[in-house]
């Protein structure tokens, strides 16, 4: 055979790799070929091309399987199991910046399934080679590896520390402030994965000085980047009073509030969410959130979205009545009691149900004129029913019983009471007795429209046990009327009077 022989064979041969790894990347992006390419033993075929002599084969190789582990965890598994990853460490260090790319991807796919999986890729030493990477000068490569430690970390503390450990928070924190704007979006996400699992890792992306970065950027016209910013700020906040106030102390309000009319949901979704970390922990900063108008844009956010959206602003709103009853009055005269009725009403998922019978419980357990904003609202009647409707979720009950007790705890206005004296199960009907047997006594109007609107003939037909707190509060309702008032509206009393009218002999 002659040399040109000799090279037509070879070049025939470094064709069909080139052909078979570019023909295999391009199936593994379609589901439907995913289980016939892997039922055809390709993961064993791909390997020995990772370290091909021709770079393109190389890197295509890697895509091709990187696609493949991104589609499930068991393809995941097998790239664990066929010794892949180790081959992609190692040539991580050695090879250029489109492999570089397609390896690092490998790794995300691996790593995103599971956290066993994300521990593999931590084993064969991919974490070393991703922290490497971030120092490269490419952003695509700085991007791959950024994208794949915030897979690894999401998982749990233990992965999220590892990631620490490996040097990465002081280059991710760099990484936000390059001028790509998707290896900022990246780099933000991955350190929000890392700090939402403990105070301790989050005061470790605080302590690289990530905050300033971050709220420098939370006006960026681009919504995927703000998405990030506001995600990581909340998972901050959320773990201490200190952090949270670090996170205010970077001056983010009022310009958040902004973001609360932003036209992506998740931006608007994020900022409530972050504004809700931030209010739950003391009253001086649900205070400052109030002081900067921050309770009215929730609430006019609240009436602008719907689902799974409005649920960190019903929280927020909650966490700021629950602190004192200053703060709760905010909430009423920026008009939240109706706004969250209607929420109420509106949705249909038992969760989001909840949310709000818990904030009503919080807005009107203060004082009476709390009480009675939330009762004006029609509330109380809604309450009773979800506490009874059996096809309400057990914590939905567990919350509408709660929120019921605490206002009417402190309601005395009667007119939303009464509706209750119909309906509501013995449990319920004694407090909303005993608020009639607290009022009637120093109201003459009251009592008087207590009588003609049937409220004084429904309590004399309750059944309270002799003795029973029930039966005390009956008693002093009955006190403030003349005994024969009582008597004609007790059961019985018309076949009394009947029978008397049949003893009476005319004179």
């Amino acid at each position: 055979m002659s040399q040109r022989q000799v090279l037509q064979v070879f070049e025939q041969y470094q064709k069909a790799r080139i052909q078979f790894v570019q023909t295999v990347a391009e199936l593994a992006t379609r589901p439907q070929n995913i289980e016939t390419l892997q039922n055809a033993g390709v993961m064993s075929l791909l390997r020995p091309l990772l370290l091909d002599v021709v770079p393109t084969i190389q890197q295509t190789a890697a895509l091709a399987l990187g696609r493949l582990a991104n589609y499930s965890d068991d393809l995941a598994e097998a790239v664990v199991k066929g010794d892949i990853l180790p081959q992609l460490v190692y040539s991580l260090a050695e090879q250029n910046r489109f492999y570089k790319k397609a390896a690092a991807f490998v790794l995300r796919a691996v790593a995103k399934h599971s956290a066993d999986l994300a521990q593999a890729v931590v084993d064969c030493g991919g974490l070393d080679a991703l922290v490497i990477c971030l120092e490269e000068f490419d952003p695509g490569v700085k991007e791959a590896a950024a994208w794949a430690l915030g897979y690894i970390a999401r998982h749990n503390a233990h992965l999220s520390q590892a990631v620490v450990d490996a040097g990465a928070v002081p280059l991710l924190v760099l990484c936000i402030q390059e001028p790509e704007v998707a290896l900022k979006r990246i780099a933000a996400s991955a350190l929000s994965d890392i700090s939402k699992h403990s105070p301790e890792l989050a005061q470790t992306v605080v302590d690289s000085g990530s905050i300033a970065h971050l709220s420098q950027m939370i006006l960026n016209p681009d919504a995927k980047l703000k998405r990030q910013v506001f995600s990581a700020l909340s998972q901050i906040s959320k773990h201490s009073v200190d952090l949270a106030e670090m996170v205010v102390e970077a001056e983010i309000f009022p310009s958040v509030l902004v973001c609360l009319r932003d036209p992506d949901e998740y931006v608007r979704k994020n900022v409530a969410t972050l504004m809700r970390e931030i209010a739950r922990h003391t009253p001086e900063l649900s205070q400052m959130i109030v002081n900067t108008g921050g309770v009215a844009a929730v609430i006019d956010y609240l009436g602008d979205c719907h689902g799974n959206v409005r649920l960190p602003g019903i929280m927020m709103l909650g966490y700021v009545a629950a602190h004192s009853e200053n703060l709760s009055m905010a909430i009423i005269i920026s008009k939240g009691v109706p706004q969250l009725a209607i929420c109420l009403s509106s949705e249909s998922e038992d969760h989001i149900k909840a949310a709000t019978v818990w904030a009503f419980g919080q807005i009107g357990r203060h004082t009476p004129e709390h009480a009675r904003a939330v009762a004006m609202a029609n509330v109380l009647p809604k309450l009773l029913v979800l506490y009874m409707d059996t096809d309400s979720s057990e914590d939905l009950q567990i919350k509408a019983k709660k929120a019921l007790k605490s206002v009417l705890q402190k309601c005395t206005y009667l007119p939303a009471l009464e509706p209750l004296l119909y309906d509501a199960p013995s449990n319920i009907l004694k407090h909303v007795i005993y608020q009639f047997s607290k009022v009637l006594p120093h109201d003459s109007k009251a009592r008087r429209l207590f009588v003609t609107s049937g409220g004084l003939k429904k309590v004399q037909e309750l059944k309270a046990e002799p003795g029973s707190a029930l039966q005390e509060y009956i008693n002093s309702i009955n006190n403030c009327y003349p005994e024969e008032i009582v008597r004609f509206y007790s059961p019985g009393y018309s076949e009394t009077l009947l029978e008397r009218v049949d003893k009476y002999q005319p004179v």
